[in-house]
């Protein structure tokens, strides 16, 4: 049984249940997950679409929705006969779920919580309900072995995933753009909360660069899990932009781009895997950041800055993302070649500390021994 909530996690999922189905054809796997998973043979017992949360109250809110998935999961364990479950990332309903779960079972851990960054005591929970931590950071399987762990790097798996789909060429064509004007590349998160909040701040900084660098032209990553008439409500706010909308693409945006502008996230990691200059923008309602802000206890929220144990990408956090100095400290970067390259340099160095490629195959590997 696996069991995944987001988007991130059912692509991780996917790549995972792929690769355990290569190694043994005839197992079978059962899953809370999404259209990635069921591609990649999974049965899956409850479709994610319905999960995707962002901030406290967004939880309290679907709290009935969870206790409900909580106790279908719990049903499934008791009538079949499963030999293990394995949690991919989710950490606020996975965590409780291994706590259910009491042992009667193996279980494992793929992504981890993201404890080294706040609230520690999670670590308690994870080393009593836990079999084993299959980790895609060296920095985590050396977290945990302080605490005495079942811990194994195997290598971020985005490595093998991060490419684009179609040449460069192809994708200037398809959409109408000109290689020999500069791009920036606009990816305001995949959930719709995120997107209401971030989208704007971007929409006034490029707008605001567009001002002062004649013909630049914009490329704006849609999720397929939000609709246009989100994005397009926030468009009408702003004065006419060169932009193209382009869906599910986002491997081809951030690589037809020179700069990139990126909601904190995974696409941060994405984004530096393909080494394009970029800043990180978040925001999220006033409410939910009250509560988490003093429970994170690192000076970085991209995991780029926190990999490189300082800051190589600017982060515009919260009442920090203003688009005035966004959009100032993007014209002085686009105008340095010096400072491009250095940041391209500082990307490639952590491109290096995410492992080989084949994360994949070694977590389904180790979880089958």
């Amino acid at each position: 049984m696996i069991i995944c909530g987001e988007p991130s996690g059912d692509l991780n999922a996917s790549n995972l249940a792929k690769e355990i189905l290569t190694l043994d054809p005839s197992a079978e796997i059962s899953a809370v997950g999404g259209e990635l998973l069921q591609k990649n043979g999974a049965k899956i017992i409850y479709n994610i679409k319905s999960l995707a949360v962002m901030g406290f109250f967004d939880v309290f809110r679907k709290l009935p929705l969870f206790f409900a998935l909580k106790d279908l999961i719990l049903k499934k364990i008791s009538q079949e006969k499963f030999n293990a479950v394995i949690l991919v990332d989710f950490s606020g309903f996975n965590l409780r779920l291994a706590k259910a779960i009491n042992n009667s079972l193996p279980v494992f851990y793929y992504i981890s919580p993201q404890v080294w960054a706040s609230r520690e005591k999670r670590v308690n929970t994870i080393k009593k309900y836990i079999k084993k931590m299959i980790v895609i950071f060296k920095f985590e399987e050396e977290f945990y072995k302080k605490f005495g762990m079942n811990v194994s790097f195997v290598g971020h798996p985005l490595l093998d995933s991060v490419k684009p789909t179609i040449e460069k060429g192809e994708f200037l064509n398809n959409f109408g753009l000109e290689e020999s004007k500069k791009i920036i590349a606009l990816l305001p998160g995949s959930r719709k909360s995120e997107i209401e909040h971030i989208l704007p701040i971007m929409l006034k900084s490029a707008q605001m660069m567009s001002r002062q660098i004649k013909d630049l032209q914009f490329v704006l990553a849609k999720t397929s899990n939000v609709d246009l008439s989100v994005y397009l409500k926030h468009l009408k706010n702003v004065t006419p932009l060169n932009l193209k909308i382009a869906e599910g693409k986002a491997y081809d945006c951030i690589n037809i781009a020179d700069f990139c502008l990126i909601a904190s996230g995974t696409a941060t990691l994405e984004t530096a895997i393909m080494q394009k200059p970029f800043f990180v923008i978040y925001k999220m309602n006033i409410l939910n950041y009250l509560l988490y802000r003093p429970q994170i206890k690192i000076d970085h929220i991209s995991l780029v800055n926190i990999l490189a144990g300082k800051e190589i990408v600017p982060e515009f956090i919260q009442f920090k993302a203003k688009p005035k100095v966004i959009a100032s400290k993007a014209l002085q970067l686009l105008s340095s070649d010096i400072q491009m390259n250095l940041m391209k340099s500082e990307l490639e160095h952590i491109k290096s500390l995410l492992g080989e490629n084949g994360a994949s195959k070694r977590a389904a590997r180790i979880i089958l021994q």
